[in-house]
């Protein structure tokens, strides 16, 4: 048998198991790409997940981080990187012109924004000293697909500031809340609407703040039940919990 007989012969008996033929041509694909030995690339995470590799750029060279993004873009038409700094956006982008950059929420995306969900996802800060947290969990979101409405400064201390925007909060799907200091924001959201909440801490506070890890203890001990948490300063994080269950929405 030769080798194109080998093949159909293959293509068929995966076929025979239920397994679509756009995706036996995507893992033959696969097969033939010429990969960077030191970067290895998981090609099958949107499938599992529901989004592509992203890179996370904090501890990455410059040089990494652009290998990686060319074995993505082999097959995806965007790439999305966290925590990268302005220097080595630079560089990424002397390779890729058309690329966004975000040094506040140090995101990079290579690729469109174009959006896939219709669910309504809010995202709100308690202060503007959480600035980059929530710019980290809005313009993921948008890369994911989302669709995101970011409001900032709305804390405990000025009550009234999240009460001007009760038809938000009750119009919204899925909410992210990011705070700091004793982390009380989430709660008090947790008590004006039935959409799911995604609480962030972050590391703003005075020295009892302990950088985030009281934020964060005291969003774990919510009187608001079922509020979710993510880890401290993890606005990216929050961000793909909200895809998660905004796709699980929309799937039914």
């Amino acid at each position: 048998m030769n080798q194109k007989n080998s093949l159909e012969s293959l293509l068929n008996k995966l076929k025979d198991k239920g397994i679509k033929e756009t995706q036996i041509l995507l893992e033959l694909e696969r097969s033939f790409l010429d990969t960077d030995p030191a970067t290895f690339i998981d090609h099958q995470r949107e499938e599992r997940c529901g989004y592509p590799e992203v890179i996370y750029g904090l501890h990455k060279s410059a040089e990494r981080i652009l290998s990686a993004s060319r074995e993505i873009l082999k097959l995806k038409t965007n790439v999305l990187i966290s925590r990268i700094n302005q220097e080595k956006a630079n560089i990424l982008i002397t390779e890729f012109p058309d690329a966004f950059y975000c040094e506040t929420a140090q995101i990079a995306y290579i690729g469109d924004f174009i959006q896939k969900f219709d669910s309504k996802l809010l995202i709100i800060s308690a202060g503007t000293s959480d600035e980059s947290v929530v710019k980290e969990a809005y313009y993921s979101a948008l890369a994911f697909g989302l669709k995101p409405t970011l409001i900032q400064d709305l804390g405990v201390a000025g009550l009234h500031r999240l009460l001007a925007y009760k038809d938000e909060l009750s119009q919204a799907d899925c909410i992210i809340v990011a705070a700091g200091m004793e982390g009380a924001l989430p709660s008090v959201v947790g008590g004006l609407t039935t959409a799911p909440i995604i609480a962030v801490p972050t590391s703003v506070g005075y020295g009892a703040n302990m950088e985030g890890v009281t934020t964060m203890m005291a969003m774990l001990s919510s009187c608001a039940s079922g509020l979710s948490v993510v880890n401290i300063d993890n606005g990216f994080g929050a961000a793909y919990a909200a895809l998660r269950m905004i796709k699980t929405f929309e799937k039914k």
